[in-house]
C-alpha cells in the first residue's frame, strides 16, 4: 500500500469531527510531500529541530503539530510557526510557551497532557496540577497561549478493557471541565494501535504514523 492509498483508507473512515494528526517523525520530506499532494495539512513531529528542518523546507500551508515530550530551552525553536503543542505538562513548559509567544507576536494553541496510563514512564499532569494551572489560565496569566483541550496517552497494552478505561476516564476530566464552561474542543488519544477505540470513547484528535507511513 502506497502512502497515498493509506491516508485515503484512514480518512475514509474517520467521523467528520476527528482530526488526522499525520505523525511524519523520522520520515523524509518526500514521504510528507506523498502526504501532502494526497491532501493532509497536519503533520506530527516528536523533536523540534526535526520539525523546523521540515517547516523550512516544506509549503507554508502546513499546521505543525509537536507531538513530543518538549524540553523547555527548545520552545524558542518552534514558537515562530507551530500550530498545536501537544504535550504540555507543566506549569514552567506553559510559562516558556507563553514568553516565546509573546516574542513572536502569536498565540500558540495547547493541550494539557494528562497522565493516565498505569506505567510510571509516561509524562503528564494530575489532577492538582491541571487545577493550578487551569486557575491561571482562568486569570489571564497567559496572553499568548490558548489552551484548547486535553490530550493523553493510553497504558502500553493488549487489555482493550483497561485502555478504554483509561480513554473514558481522560473523556470524564474533559467533560467536566468543559461543564465549568471552559469550552475546550478539542481532546487528543488514540494513535495507529488504537485510535478506532479513541474514537468509540469521544477522541476529537488521532495521531497516526506507521498505519499511513508504514513502520519506523
Amino acid at each position: 500500500m502506497s502512502i497515498k492509498n493509506n491516508l485515503q483508507n484512514i480518512k475514509s473512515q474517520l467521523p467528520s469531527n476527528v482530526t488526522l494528526v499525520a505523525v511524519s517523525k523520522t520520515k523524509p520530506v518526500l514521504d510528507l510531500m506523498e502526504a501532502y499532494t494526497t491532501g493532509q495539512r497536519i503533520f506530527g513531529e516528536n523533536k523540534i529541530q526535526e520539525m523546523t528542518e521540515k517547516w523550512e523546507e516544506m509549503p507554508k500551508d502546513i499546521q505543525w503539530h509537536m507531538i513530543g515530550h518538549v524540553q523547555t530551552n527548545k520552545v524558542k525553536y518552534m514558537a515562530e510557526y507551530v500550530s498545536l503543542v501537544h504535550g504540555v505538562d507543566s506549569l514552567k513548559l506553559l510559562k516558556e510557551i507563553n514568553k516565546h509567544a509573546k516574542k513572536h507576536n502569536r498565540v500558540i494553541d495547547v493541550l494539557l497532557q494528562m497522565h493516565i496510563a498505569e506505567e510510571e514512564t509516561k509524562f503528564g499532569l494530575d489532577d492538582d496540577e491541571l487545577d493550578e494551572i487551569l486557575n491561571q489560565v482562568q486569570h489571564n496569566k497567559f496572553e499568548n497561549v490558548k489552551v484548547i483541550g486535553l490530550m493523553g496517552m493510553a497504558t502500553f497494552t493488549e487489555n482493550q478493557n483497561q485502555i478504554k478505561k483509561e480513554f473514558l476516564h481522560l473523556k470524564s476530566i474533559f467533560d467536566k471541565l468543559n461543564s465549568e464552561h471552559l469550552h475546550l474542543s478539542t481532546l487528543s488519544m488514540g494513535m495507529s494501535g488504537d485510535y478506532p477505540l479513541a474514537i468509540e470513547c469521544g477522541s476529537t484528535m488521532v495521531r497516526i504514523g506507521s498505519s499511513i507511513f508504514g513502520s519506523r
